[in-house]
């Protein structure tokens, strides 16, 4: 690749996990079905990229590669699933925003769980975060069905917190497609007993929805990130990366109607600053490997 074919792929990255929302909620199928689904032609694409167009080896996993992958796939399947609820329950917009709370997240859990002290900048981020969040919430009522979708929204997030700690301490030691590969194949076969039952009454048409979700949001999506990352700065992937969530609400907009308040635009904007700040600070860490973001 070159930075402007790079660059593009990012975007194009972006863009398809900004769409996950909207293949999300045009499948008619349950939330488990949906993961189990995504997870299982993830794999497929994956396995395609790192056959014909990754050239990075793979690595032999040693007893705690495995055990840390396995907990990281866990914890994308929890945080798929809770993201897929949200979506049905509130709806694409609200689902991504309450989803993007995760800087924050991770910023309080990066200080507990390594041990690092929070800097003033940090500090920014979550108030930014926090005061979006407080925007777009639609009513501040727990028996709201929109409210309850951004908690499971707000869960996702702090799942895929979780997940980013855990990649970011074993970040280095196995190549990122082969990491994702692994993760994808254990959502499968974490969701396979949940979703089973229900597989033979999906239609064709949401089987097609899935297949989107799963070859090109995450497998095609996952594998032009790393690509990039060979010629393109992980500071500048943050940046592109950021506008992940204003590709899915937008689409929202335009399929489902879904029209944003000039109360969520504010507290999405606030967001979206909170993700910039927070990839920034990422990229400047040594720590954090692109694994590790990926």
């Amino acid at each position: 690749m070159t930075p402007r074919t790079a660059l593009g792929a990012l975007h194009i990255g972006a863009l398809m996990f900004g769409l996950t929302g909207v293949f999300g909620k045009l499948a008619a199928a349950s939330p488990a079905i949906i993961v189990f689904g995504r997870a299982l032609f993830a794999v497929l694409a994956l396995a395609m990229f790192a056959r014909f167009a990754s050239r990075t080896p793979w690595k032999r996993l040693e007893r705690r590669d495995g055990r840390r992958l396995l907990l990281s796939g866990v914890l994308l399947a929890a945080h798929w699933v809770t993201f897929f609820i949200a979506v049905k329950v509130a709806g694409v917009a609200v689902a991504t925003l309450g989803f993007t709370a995760f800087p924050a997240f991770t910023v309080i859990l990066e200080g507990l769980i390594f041990r690092e002290r929070i800097r003033a900048n940090e500090g920014l981020l979550v108030v930014l975060v926090t005061v979006g969040l407080v925007l777009v919430t639609p009513d501040f009522n727990l028996a709201s069905e929109a409210t309850g979708g951004l908690l499971w929204g707000i869960a996702s997030g702090l799942l895929f917190s979780l997940l980013s700690l855990n990649n970011r301490a074993g970040s280095g030691r196995i190549p990122a497609v082969q990491a994702a590969l692994c993760q994808n194949l254990v959502v499968a076969v974490c969701l396979l007993p949940v979703a089973a039952p229900g597989l033979a009454d999906v239609r064709a048409l949401d089987w097609l929805w899935i297949g989107l979700l799963g070859v090109f949001c995450t497998g095609l999506a996952h594998s032009l990130f790393v690509a990039s990352l060979a010629v393109i700065k992980a500071r500048t992937a943050s940046v592109v990366f950021a506008m992940e969530p204003v590709y899915g609400i937008t689409a929202a907009w335009l399929l489902f109607a879904e029209t944003p308040t000039l109360r969520m635009l504010l507290g999405g904007a606030l967001i979206i600053v909170a993700i910039v700040i927070s990839g920034l600070m990422g990229s400047a860490a040594p720590a954090k490997q692109p694994t590790a973001a990926a």
